[in-house]
């Protein structure tokens, strides 16, 4: 849907986060003199109001079908769920949705587009192969939901050689746009609370492959290796690719990038380079001369962040982790150190006992359980037979910090790697992270966003 078929229709915009907001400004100068109504929550929609905007209608959130029909076209933000009241009774009654995503993409339908998803890893994909192609002497544009809206960048003061976007599987499911390359990176459970069940999840964090014209997947997935035909398919972490041997990176069999080279810890790390350089080459670069400039690329923040040393004791901040295999890859990068984890948050409802598995066999010094799903996990890990580590328990996160510095030696590793949401607490991971490093004694100012969003 173009923009252009808005200028007579009755529109809605549902949601006031980073999208909704977007696609209010968007909407505004498109058609200045045209009412709107925005649909959110009372805390958003005051925010909404002190914009001045007489012509801008705000609605408190929740709304039902009967009101959601009042209008031809709502565009819905991605954290609104597709399976729950009362989107699919609107939907029934007729009501056409859209998204700031799938706006855009019907602006920019002939635009060079790299779209990486995955649970876990996409926003260090994304950037990655942005800083690659930057590198390369190519404009890249960097957007998405990585943190910033491509609404924000509908009209681009020059147009790039590439859109590098990280999508949800939130947006992946409500864009129909047909990227150049789709990057799957891996597939695990999340969001089950948004989708409903992980059949749905899967169906709709792959849609966008059937779109792509080249798609890059995760040989160690079998459930991704079979999504497109093998002429306009590129596998990582496979040995005719992009994969991680022993102390480096190699393309089949050429080794081409020490791991000590790689400023960022972990194999999954390793695994994600992996899959941006099988990108790089699938847009037609060649990612064996640009893999020497991963070296130069800044580590997000909030991912295996190391805030510095306290007392003897060094605490990371990877409050990014929302699912328990983000757990056990933080775990699994600080093999042979004395760790105390704390995990624990929002309960989506995933299932813990692959990271129940994993310290039954490789257990870290303590484990501190905290949040809404925080007694659930403890449950879990007291099944573990002789467990190896200390268990403990704290309702929030200034409480289980305070425990795990009594559990925590000298020169042990106090690591924030909830496995879980943030929003039985706070507003989001970053939020998160910034209270861990504060009540480690860091300055949580010092935490930097994520740089080269935009196009450059």
């Amino acid at each position: 849907m173009r923009l252009a078929e808005l200028a007579d229709k009755r529109v809605a915009v549902w949601g006031y986060g980073r999208e909704g907001r977007a696609a209010v400004a968007v909407l505004r100068q498109h058609f200045p003199q045209k009412s709107l109504t925005l649909i959110c929550p009372a805390a958003e929609g005051d925010r909404a109001r002190a914009r001045g905007d007489e012509r801008l209608l705000v609605l408190s959130d929740p709304v039902d079908a009967q009101t959601l029909a009042g209008f031809d076209i709502v565009i819905k933000s991605p954290g609104i769920s597709p399976y729950r009241a009362p989107y699919p009774q609107a939907l029934a009654a007729g009501v056409n949705f859209t998204s700031g995503s799938a706006l855009w993409f019907a602006e920019h339908a002939q635009a060079r587009t790299i779209c990486v998803t995955g649970t876990k890893g996409k926003s260090t994909v994304s950037a990655l192969i942005a800083h690659l192609l930057r590198r390369r002497g190519l404009c890249v544009a960097l957007a998405g939901n990585i943190g910033l809206s491509l609404l924000d960048l509908l009209q681009p003061p020059r147009e790039p050689d590439w859109w590098v976007i990280e999508l949800s599987s939130f947006q992946t499911r409500d864009f129909d746009g047909a990227p150049t390359i789709a990057v799957i990176n891996n597939l695990y459970e999340e969001h089950l609370d948004w989708h409903g069940e992980r059949k749905a999840y899967v169906a709709d964090k792959l849609a966008i492959a059937a779109r792509a014209q080249r798609v890059v997947v995760n040989a160690h997935q079998t459930e991704l290796d079979s999504l497109a035909a093998s002429g306009k398919r590129i596998r990582f972490n496979d040995e005719d690719g992009w994969h991680v041997r022993g102390d480096a990176i190699f393309r089949a069999g050429e080794r081409i990038l020490a791991l000590a080279a790689i400023p960022l810890p972990g194999i999954h790390n390793a695994q994600n380079v992996c899959a941006a350089l099988a990108a790089i080459e699938a847009a037609g670069e060649d990612s064996r001369l640009l893999a020497k400039h991963v070296a130069s690329f800044k580590p997000l923040s909030h991912r295996l962040q190391t805030l510095g040393t306290r007392n003897g004791i060094e605490w990371i901040n990877d409050s990014i982790s929302t699912t328990p295999y983000a757990a056990i890859e933080a775990l699994r990068s600080l093999t042979g150190r004395a760790v105390t984890i704390l995990v624990g948050g929002f309960d989506r409802g995933l299932d813990w006992s692959p990271f129940v598995d994993f310290v039954a066999k490789a257990p870290p010094r303590a484990i501190v359980t905290m949040g809404a799903n925080g007694a659930a996990i403890a449950d879990a890990l007291r099944h573990i037979v002789d467990s190896g580590f200390v268990l403990d328990s704290a309702p929030v996160l200034h409480e289980a910090l305070a425990r795990a510095r009594t559990l925590t030696p000298v020169d042990g590793v106090i690591l924030l790697s909830p496995g879980a949401p943030s929003f039985d607490q706070f507003h989001d991971y970053a939020e998160r992270g910034r209270e861990f490093a504060r009540l480690a004694g860091f300055d949580p100012a010092a935490i930097s966003e994520i740089e080269g969003l935009g196009i450059a």
